[in-house]
């Protein structure tokens, strides 16, 4: 069984398709694994281990994922398995149907073996809630994960799953994969459908794969996106497997980088030598790096009124209800005011901030001849767990919590898939990310270009860890 949870998800698959293994094996190897270590980092919440074992009765053995045991964020519904968001409202909901990611997952073979801690509603970078408490970096349980997909990150890089889902709008994908040495993919609006009568046709947030390896992630997209009638923006699988294209993709020979998106955001010393060490290697890797990129200096300001904007229309009623607006957590509160506050010509200005803003990010994946842009993930190293955000960066200090989410939310903007790929450690040891950007649905040829720098580095084999530190 320990063997087991070292498997990469590919390695779990191959042995689930030819009967090497079945897929109660991993279920209970997923279930020892979450009793040596969850009670430690907190990261599955919500366990559904009788669902899953009726599941594993009939598993597909010749399906995309053959019966593996995955983690669902808790954020995306499950039927008949609780589901709180993150937030007392929610605290006892169950379900009665499944949302379009974890339904696709379950039609491609997944098997869910449970939930994965969520910061209240996704609203912020670090995970905790009144609901379950604070989940713990596993490299140091002093530190926080990130979030808001902090949970999922865990799960991986501790091997209670093999796979897990994320959702991003602002950087819950990619930030906490940074954290904690995992990868996380933020797709293209449309690339993974999911419900959303409130905003059918947003583009800010997606629904997302997260692996210990690339080629683990891009197995996970295969299994998640498809075009769904529901999802008017939904695209239709490509041709070719993500895996697939994943795996053929030729290294990048020419790439785009900034440290500080042109500065806009200041980033710590030590996120600033991974970085300097992650271009080493690309060229060492014989890319030609460019330094240069899109103007990024109004996207703090055009990110901020969209997801205020986003916040009124998810969680107005809510608000509006004193009973509810009791439980809301402050950031929520925060958010869902500012959005209401906003005036029609804020929102048009944001709105063509960004459109100038995708259509710079094209031409340089494209008209300049760029494979990728890459720039860090997160500014800063894993900080305490129980600071709520990060405040001040090299003596710059920050007014609100998305503030310092600024090098992923800006990328947010230009609707290019990014995947957050681990870089380096700093001198105690603790994960630092970097994030490639690639071209409009690009996805596949993007994570063939992750995972060649994947290859160049090294650290994938390090995973799973046991927890590690003291409170």
């Amino acid at each position: 069984m320990t063997d087991l949870i070292r498997l990469t998800a590919c390695d779990a698959v191959d042995l689930l398709k030819s009967g090497e293994v079945s897929a109660k094996e991993m279920i209970a190897a997923a279930f020892d694994r979450i009793e040596a270590v969850d009670g430690t980092v907190n990261a599955m919440v919500i366990r559904c281990r009788d669902r899953a074992e009726a599941q594993a009765e009939t598993a597909d053995r010749d399906s995309l994922l053959a019966g593996l045991p995955v983690g669902i964020k808790d954020l995306t519904e499950l039927a008949g398995v609780r589901c709180t968001y993150g937030s007392p409202i929610f605290k006892d909901f169950v379900p009665d149907f499944t949302d379009i990611p974890a339904a696709n997952l379950e039609a491609n073979g997944a098997i869910p073996i449970g939930k994965t801690n969520t910061p209240e509603f996704g609203a912020g970078a670090n995970t905790f809630n009144a609901v379950f408490g604070i989940t713990r970096n596993p490299w140091d349980i002093s530190k926080s994960c990130a979030g808001s997909s902090g949970g999922s990150a865990v799960a991986l890089a501790t091997g209670q799953c093999w796979l897990a889902s994320g959702s991003d709008l602002g950087g819950s994908l990619r930030t906490p994969a940074s954290f904690c040495g995992v990868v996380g993919l933020r797709p293209g609006p449309g690339r993974v459908p999911r419900l959303n009568p409130g905003d059918p046709f947003g583009s800010m947030s997606v629904e997302g794969p997260m692996g210990r390896t690339v080629e683990d992630t891009a197995l996970m997209l295969d299994a998640m996106a498809g075009r769904d009638p529901r999802d008017p923006i939904s695209q239709p699988a490509p041709d070719r497997p993500f895996r697939d294209t994943c795996r053929l993709t030729p290294p990048p020979k020419r790439i785009a980088y900034s440290l500080d998106l042109g500065g806009i955001i200041p980033v710590d010393p030590q996120v600033r030598a991974v970085f300097e060490a992650a271009l080493a290697t690309l060229a060492d890797m014989g890319v030609d790096l460019v330094e240069t990129c899109p103007d990024f200096s109004r996207a703090i300001e055009t990110f901020g009124v969209l997801r205020g904007l986003g916040f009124v229309n998810g969680h107005r009623d809510k608000y509006a209800d004193p009973a509810q607006r009791a439980l809301l957590k402050d950031d929520v509160i925060w958010n869902i005011e500012f959005g209401q506050r906003l005036t029609a010509d804020a929102i048009a200005e944001a709105q063509r901030n960004r459109g100038a803003l995708y259509m710079e990010m094209v031409s340089l994946l494209t008209a300049q001849g760029f494979d990728a842009f890459v720039c860090p993930t997160a500014i800063v190293p894993p900080y305490p767990a129980e600071q709520l955000w990060v405040d001040t960066v090299n003596g710059v200090r920050f007014d609100n919590y998305i503030h310092w989410l600024a090098m992923v939310s800006a990328i947010t903007l230009t609707g290019m898939p990014a995947v957050s790929v681990p870089a380096g450690f700093t001198p105690e040891g603790l994960p630092i990310g970097i994030q490639f950007v690639g071209g409009p649905r690009g996805e596949g040829r993007l994570l063939g270009h992750a995972r060649h720098f994947e290859t160049a580095v090294g650290l994938s084999t390090g995973l799973p860890i046991d927890p590690r530190g003291s409170v």
